[in-house]
């Protein structure tokens, strides 16, 4: 991608000094790690439950639950700067700020103008309004307080043990979460969850329609950067390398299981693959309507 350094978003709360939940998150509970998500994924599996919506809001991976929290500032109290982190820190400030700037002119044509969503750091562990998150479990969107959680930490772990290396992966997985944001200012998970609630049997049906869709919106965003000139030769590949990599069929084979679509909660990598492609090529909000797709 091109981009020049620019320093923090005024959007951005870096927590990282400031310790995560139970001690900064170290205890045994909460050392999660992608076999935290794993484990999810195989009790998912297993009793054919969203396991991931029990503990917490939307996300690409990493849901919460618990505990509530007040927010810092652009560089909150815990904020620290860290040398070999500050590039990345500032990459990650680019993308939140031109995602929400590409948001504040295309929703107001579905009837919604756009607020902005903050962006906390953190590491090893954080309290949100939606709960205390363990540390590396992935990022992910909390609804009650309108901000996207990332430990920096994770994006080692897209490239190594994922294989979804590249700038633009790791910009897929911040407007993945943006595109929760848009979610929820349309009303859209809300009316997710009374779906879930009277139709209890398709609860998984509707948390993969709704993850899907924020993979659409995360493609939308990508389109409005080709057409700026903003993306590079390979971006596309990267981005859609990094949402065939946390397919649900994908993770259930990791975890020693066979494929069991009945428990996805997110999507085949064969579906998020789609659906990033197709916001990718229409740039049409309209065009990610994945509750339609799914009947």
């Amino acid at each position: 991608m091109k981009w020049t350094r620019g320093g923090r978003s005024a959007n951005l709360e870096d927590r990282r000094g400031a310790g995560g939940p139970y001690g900064g998150g170290r205890g045994p509970g909460l050392k999660l790690g992608i076999g935290g998500f794993l484990l999810l994924a195989v009790l998912s599996l297993i009793f054919k439950k969203d396991f991931f919506a029990l503990v917490g809001g939307g996300g690409a991976l990493a849901p919460s639950a618990g505990v509530s929290s007040t927010g810092g500032g652009a560089t909150g109290s815990g904020a620290i700067h860290d040398p070999a982190e500050e590039e990345l820190v500032e990459f990650v400030s680019f993308v939140l700020d031109d995602a929400q700037a590409t948001w504040a002119k295309l929703l107001p044509a579905a009837g919604r103008e756009y607020s902005d969503a903050r962006l906390v750091l953190f590491r090893d562990g954080v309290d949100s309004a939606c709960g205390a998150a363990g540390s590396s479990t992935g990022p992910f969107y909390c609804p009650g307080d309108q901000k996207v959680y990332i430990d920096l930490g994770f994006y080692s772990e897209l490239k190594e043990r994922f294989g979804a290396p590249g700038d633009f992966a790791q910009a897929y997985v911040i407007t993945h979460e943006i595109g929760h944001h848009v979610q929820h200012l349309l009303g859209i998970d809300r009316a997710v969850r009374e779906r879930q609630a009277a139709d209890p049997r398709n609860e998984n049906a509707y948390s993969v329609a709704l993850e899907l869709q924020a993979d659409c919106f995360a493609g939308v965003w990508g389109h409005e950067t080709a057409q700026r000139g903003v993306l590079e030769r390979g971006d596309v590949e990267e981005g859609l390398n990094a949402a065939a990599a946390i397919g649900d069929d994908r993770m259930q084979r990791a975890a020693g299981r066979r494929v069991s679509p009945d428990a996805f909660t997110h999507g085949s990598s064969e579906q998020r693959v789609a659906w990033f492609r197709k916001g990718l090529e229409s740039g049409d909000l309209a065009a990610c309507d994945t509750f339609r797709a799914r009947r």
